[in-house]
């Protein structure tokens, strides 16, 4: 009697650890690649949670996600890529266009889901945004659309400005470069100098903003940039004090930072749909046949205090177009 019921207890033990460990098996890893912090990314990551959310998909419950971070230095996002790789995880999201490329240079295997990447044919991420083609899919912010449209808007609110600085990040060169292109041919065709001005961490911000005064800019255009949203709220207080008018297209929070203007989609909505795309993959979809979704929502901002700050004026046609007003 007591040795079989020994093996019952065996046997249950057995069923028990068999089926814990088939439950564990089945809980799939998802890898999140950002060339951000923790801090200035924790907006996009909570989209992504919430987008995981909705398709039924829980972290701790029954998902798990691993989190890497290159803290703005962006040459580490392919050894981070290669990290999380390693890890075997089931979906790769990559955050902006330097991550995602990493990640791509490192497996043709692992489904990657981009988030808010500007121009992912451009970029060589797609063969294209309706037939991706590989194992590269996701959502586009469409940058450049804002990049140009900061011109325009700073032209509006400001018509005196003839000469821009645009603050970018040559760390992150594949995206702003991109960027860059776009706003100096808008540039040209408005009759508007600009004035580029290297930055890709607040020491830099700081020199940046240190020698403004001498080139003569009346306006500023700061390009979307992880780094930049880490400190947007620096970057707002010294245009501030530099007596610049402002727009970035980061739609992060730069106007509720303290700057004069955002305007661009919504990057956390744009992640919160990358969070769909993960949990169409996990469910068995690939992502060659996903189209590549593009923002098709562009919001602007406008800061009232700030721009009574700088003694501006801000036409009506603007404020009728604004989204939101911070008064």
């Amino acid at each position: 009697m007591i040795p079989r019921l020994t093996a019952c207890i065996l046997l249950l033990v057995v069923v028990l650890c068999s089926f814990q460990g088939q439950s564990q098996a089945a809980s799939p890893r998802i890898g999140v690649l950002s060339p951000a912090t923790p801090e200035s990314a924790a907006p996009i990551l909570a989209a992504l949670r919430q987008g995981l959310r909705e398709h039924g998909y829980i972290e701790g419950t029954n998902i798990a996600i691993e989190y890497r971070f290159a803290y703005g230095h962006f040459d580490r996002l392919p050894e981070l890529a290669r990290e999380l790789i390693r890890l075997r995880v089931d979906v790769l999201v990559t955050v902006v266009t330097q991550a995602s490329i990493a990640a791509k240079d490192n497996t043709k295997t692992i489904p990657i889901v981009m988030s808010g990447v500007s121009d992912p044919v451009g970029a060589g991420l797609v063969a294209s945004l309706s037939r991706p083609g590989g194992n590269v899919t996701g959502t586009s912010g469409m940058g450049f659309v804002t990049a140009v449209k900061g011109l325009e808007l700073l032209k509006e609110m400001a018509p005196g400005v003839r000469r821009v600085a645009v603050l970018w990040n040559p760390a992150n060169r594949v995206f702003q470069l991109q960027l860059l292109r776009e706003t100096e041919a808008a540039a040209r065709s408005m009759g508007i100098q600009l004035q580029l001005l290297e930055a890709r961490d607040l020491e830099s911000i700081e020199r940046v903003f240190g020698t403004i005064s001498k080139e003569r800019v009346s306006g500023l255009s700061v390009l979307p940039d992880p780094a930049f949203v880490a400190y947007q709220s620096r970057i707002a207080a010294l245009a501030e004090k530099a007596r610049l008018p402002s727009v970035s297209g980061s739609f992060i929070g730069y106007a509720d930072a303290g700057g004069l203007m955002d305007y661009g989609p919504s990057y956390p909505e744009l992640a919160r749909r990358a969070g769909a795309y993960a949990a169409k993959i996990l469910n068995g979809a690939k992502p060659a046949d996903l189209p590549v979704e593009q923002a098709t929502k562009f919001e602007l901002v406008i800061n009232l205090k700030t721009a009574k700050q700088l003694g501006l004026t801000i036409p009506q046609s603007l404020l009728l177009r604004a989204d939101r007003i911070i008064e």
